[in-house]
């Protein structure tokens, strides 16, 4: 690979993880920024006359990731707990199923757990543009989620994991292949406009991209301190999830990293030993009321402690004839140090709303 395709690839590489951090704040338009790259990063590969070998796995990995952030955020942003709780079923049992196909390499897997969480993020953002979701029941979401899954989800699995087809390399290769997507564009616009537009709601308001904003009881670090100080718990339903997203993301990457032998079980124990040293010094740091404001500064502090671990344990491996691959010690610190970060920082707000909901509907 000459220098120029080096940096190409780079380039693509960073902003596949870069690019997801803008979702909580921008969550429409950074979505599909993350979506389309996706459907471009081979082309833009192929066009430098490079074709990564086993970026496959790499692909897999990065959607994982990218799409881990949009869950997250829908802890930050999303006023409908039926809503989330379908987008949180849909990104676990996706996450599932990508562990499988890389500790198997079966490609019907990707066809059983298809991805229809991005659609469906992308469906309640699109929704929120012009209407107030909470509008809509658990049954709509369910059923817009099964429609995701069966109509667009299934046959684009198919298309891409089964039959291998790139869409590009289709264009060129089928004549009608072009004509027809224009065509299938073109009736589903018509029917949109003819049959389903007459039919929408009542609009709530005018075109709103930037999120909701957070709950006013939740909108500063001392808040989120005292409702974690109050409420939040090491042994928990957050902590298990922590440990779950950590450990299965990690074992994922660990699938796809080149040179890097570890055990996935021992991978994913050692990772929630390191959630778990997290939950306890975040819970610490609410009750003794030593909470940080900036994002940034929270994460650089977890980066810091959590090489502090990394470095002990290096240590005790040593003393007992072990090792440790350090490059990839410190990648899987700054995975964990970012995820558990952002489920500290958005879990509060998402507990305050429900406690919101549970009292409008008990009148008290």
């Amino acid at each position: 690979m000459d220098a120029g395709a080096q940096l190409v690839f780079l380039a693509v590489v960073g902003a596949r993880f870069l690019l997801p951090l803008l979702i909580p704040r921008f969550p429409l338009p950074a979505v599909l920024a993350c979506l389309v790259l996706d459907g471009i990063d081979q082309t833009i590969f192929q066009s430098m006359g490079y074709d990564p070998p086993g970026y496959q796995g790499y692909d897999k990995a990065m959607d994982v990731f990218y799409l881990c952030i949009a869950y997250l955020a829908t802890m930050r942003n999303w006023l409908s707990d039926p809503a989330f709780q379908v987008a949180r079923f849909l990104y676990f049992y996706r996450l599932v199923g990508v562990l499988a196909f890389e500790l198997t390499q079966w490609r019907p897997l990707l066809l059983v757990f298809p991805n229809t969480f991005e659609y469906f993020f992308i469906a309640y953002e699109v929704i929120r543009l012009r209407w107030q979701p909470t509008r809509y029941g658990r049954r709509f979401w369910i059923v817009a989620a099964a429609l995701i899954w069966v109509v667009v989800k299934l046959p684009q699995e198919w298309w891409i994991h089964i039959a291998q087809l790139d869409f590009t390399d289709t264009l060129e290769t089928v004549p009608w292949f072009g004509p027809a997507v224009v065509v299938a564009l073109l009736a589903a616009l018509a029917v949109f406009w003819l049959v389903v537009r007459p039919r929408l709601d009542p609009v709530d308001w005018s075109w709103r991209v930037a999120p909701d904003p957070l709950p006013a009881e939740m909108d500063e670090a001392r808040e989120r301190g005292a409702w974690m100080a109050t409420y939040g718990r090491v042994w928990s339903t957050a902590t298990l999830e922590k440990v779950v997203l950590v450990g299965l993301i990690s074992v994922i990457y660990a699938e796809v990293l080149p040179g890097l032998n570890a055990s996935g079980a021992g991978l994913f124990v050692g990772l929630g030993v390191f959630v778990l040293l997290n939950a306890a010094l975040t819970l610490w740091a609410a009750r003794t009321a030593r909470t940080v404001e900036s994002l940034v500064a929270t994460f650089a502090v977890r980066v810091a402690v959590n090489s502090g671990f990394v470095l002990v344990g290096e240590w005790l491996l040593r003393r007992g004839d072990g090792g440790l691959d350090r490059g990839a010690a410190l990648f899987f610190v700054l995975l964990l140090s970012l995820i558990t970060s952002l489920h500290d920082r958005y879990w509060p707000v998402h507990g305050v709303r429900a406690f919101a909901r549970q009292g409008a509907a008990t009148g008290v």
